[in-house]
């Protein structure tokens, strides 16, 4: 929480604080995030100036106290990003020191937040890391214990037991973080239910170490490694199951990279019908076939369920205008998938191209279709065509506006909430506007079922990119709201949209076929719930598994129809 915090921060830090903007010290041990702050062109202050302008952010392991003074006086707006976990023991410190109380820190003699806490003890404290340092100090009359946040539990353990037989009138508290407590036990069970284990995080990172040294105990291999290219796969290609767990420092978007190759060594590796279908899921995702499927497939059973007769030109419509808008979109946004979805990053890069004549050709067969269909058809898809091809453009030139929002994507949420309504109109309005200008309850019914789905599906993916978005500056949903509240509110949505399609269906509102397509927002609530649980990890599993369901609707509504 702490790490994550402080990152937030210092990336929302250009545009709110005075610039040049930034950190005491390295921001974490993590050469990744250090390398992006750079090119954000957040830089490391080591040595404090005696004059100096500017916003430092003190990062999450905490700094002395004299320090944050100087810097103060040097001319720095500061923004303390400490670990509120970390605040704690500072307090605890600096509590006791005014009691005339001696500090003894256990933790690593030279690490920032040892550092930062000793600065608290007014003179009076001692950092030990080792059992033989401990024994070597001398009876004080009175003394508090604390544990750096990120410390072994096993070896605090062992400190509390040794201090309370000999010096039971010391003070100890359990000042270690709970998520490192919890992570380093987990990491244990983990290594009992698995091959090898995997430790992402910096090289430098004390806790990520510690955790790697937790797992080599259990006599499991353990690698410890900082990138996917770190990975040994000829060593990893013969286990069956692997474990992974990161360092407090180590962001999404690394441990996404790690899981996703992770993912495909067992069908690089091999040859045979296993490989040759991730294959064919991965080239689908990639190009978003399958994605324009699914959304042909979601027009299909919105027609059905309307009693429409004319299908085909309108599921064709929803194919070609959901791959070309969903194509230009990720060669638009390739900044976002540097980090969200490196692979698709790199296959956009490599084929941008072919690809964005393929996206051009889908839009414009897309509208003569619709032109084929209906005036009113042709120009509502134009309208959202448009509005597509628009969305990542300056639509006021800098030097009209001192305003913002200046693109339709840097209004907070928007790509959500229209891809929803574009799905919506392609797969359940155009449809009905085609053969009548009237429109029934029947299809405003159909309409919300579909923006939902579609809803739910695309702020579930913002879910998992949220670091990446973050990082380029993109205030989606999940963003705004917060990872659980928008799991809440997506959960609320789905139970509603089951509601309304099983009620609908019973009053007649709707054909029959709405309780067969119930099944589609409860297997999303099941796909929501699994990964909130930690049994479906983000990859190309779990991301044509969600697609699928929209594949399902169809398939539904086919045997619904011939039955």
């Amino acid at each position: 929480m702490g790490v994550r915090r402080a990152v937030e921060m210092v990336l929302d830090a250009p545009g709110k604080h005075k610039t040049p903007i930034y950190t005491f010290g390295p921001l974490i041990h993590n050469p990744q995030v250090l390398n992006l702050l750079r090119e954000k062109e957040i830089s490391t202050l080591n040595h404090i100036p005696e004059c100096g302008t500017g916003t430092v952010l003190i990062r999450a392991h905490g700094i002395p106290p004299y320090i944050k003074q100087d810097l103060k006086k040097a001319g720095y707006e500061i923004i303390d990003a400490t670990c509120p976990r970390v605040i704690k023991v500072q307090t605890i410190i600096r509590k006791h020191a005014k009691k005339d109380h001696v500090s003894i820190i256990i933790g690593d003699k030279n690490h920032p937040e040892v550092v930062g806490l000793l600065g608290y003890s007014e003179g009076k404290g001692f950092v030990v890391d080792n059992m033989a340092d401990l024994e070597s100090l001398p009876c004080f009359d009175r003394a508090i214990i604390v544990a750096q946040t990120t410390q072994n539990i096993f070896f605090f353990e062992e400190v509390k037991k040794w201090v309370g037989q000999r010096f039971p009138h010391y003070k100890i508290f359990d000042t270690i973080c709970d998520s490192t407590a919890k992570r380093q036990a987990e990491v244990q069970n983990l290594a009992d239910s698995v091959d090898a284990v995997i430790v992402v995080g910096g090289y430098n990172s004390g806790n990520t170490k510690r955790l790697a040294e937790i797992s080599k105990m259990t006599g499991k291999p353990t690698y410890h490694i900082e990138t996917e290219s770190d990975i040994d796969i000829d060593a990893l290609a013969k286990v069956k199951n692997v474990g992974i767990t990161a360092g407090a420092s180590t962001p999404n978007w690394m441990i996404k990279k790690i899981y996703r190759t992770l993912e495909a060594i067992p069908f690089k590796k091999k040859k045979g019908w296993q490989s040759i279908v991730y294959s064919i899921q991965r080239l689908l995702l990639l190009t978003n076939i399958y994605v324009a499927v699914g959304a042909g497939s979601l027009c299909y059973a919105c027609i059905k369920i309307q009693g429409i007769a004319q299908n085909l030109p309108h599921v064709l419509i929803s194919v070609l205008y959901v791959q070309s808008m969903h194509i230009l979109n990720n060669l638009t946004g390739t900044k976002a998938d540097r980090y969200n979805d490196p692979d698709r990053s790199s296959f956009y890069d490599k084929n941008k191209i072919l690809l964005a004549v393929l996206a051009f050709t889908a839009g414009g067969f897309g509208l003569i279709i619709a032109y084929s269909v209906g005036l009113i058809p042709f120009l509502i898809l134009l309208g959202m065509s448009i509005t597509g091809l628009s969305y990542n453009l300056r639509l006021i030139p800098n030097r009209f506006t001192t305003h913002k929002s200046i693109r339709i994507r840097d209004i907070p949420g928007s790509k959500t909430a229209l891809i929803a309504m574009a799905w919506a109109v392609v797969t359940s309005l155009l449809p009905r506007l085609s053969v009548s200008e009237n429109i029934h309850l029947s299809t405003i019914i159909i309409f919300v079922w579909s923006l939902s789905l579609v809803f739910v599906r695309t702020a579930f993916f913002d879910i998992l990119d949220m670091q990446g978005d973050r990082i380029i500056g993109k205030e989606t949903i999940p963003i705004l709201l917060g990872e659980r509240r928008t799991l809440r509110m997506l959960k609320a949505i789905l139970i509603a949209n089951l509601g309304i399609l099983i009620l609908s269906s019973a009053f007649q509102l709707i054909s029959g076929l709405g309780f067969i397509l119930a099944v589609c927002p409860a297997f999303i609530l099941v796909m929501l719930t699994a990964h909130e649980r930690g049994y479906m990890l983000p990859g190309i599993r779990l991301e044509f598994l969600v697609e699928s369901n929209f594949i399902m609707a169809g398939v539904a509504a086919f045997i619904w129809s011939v039955v």
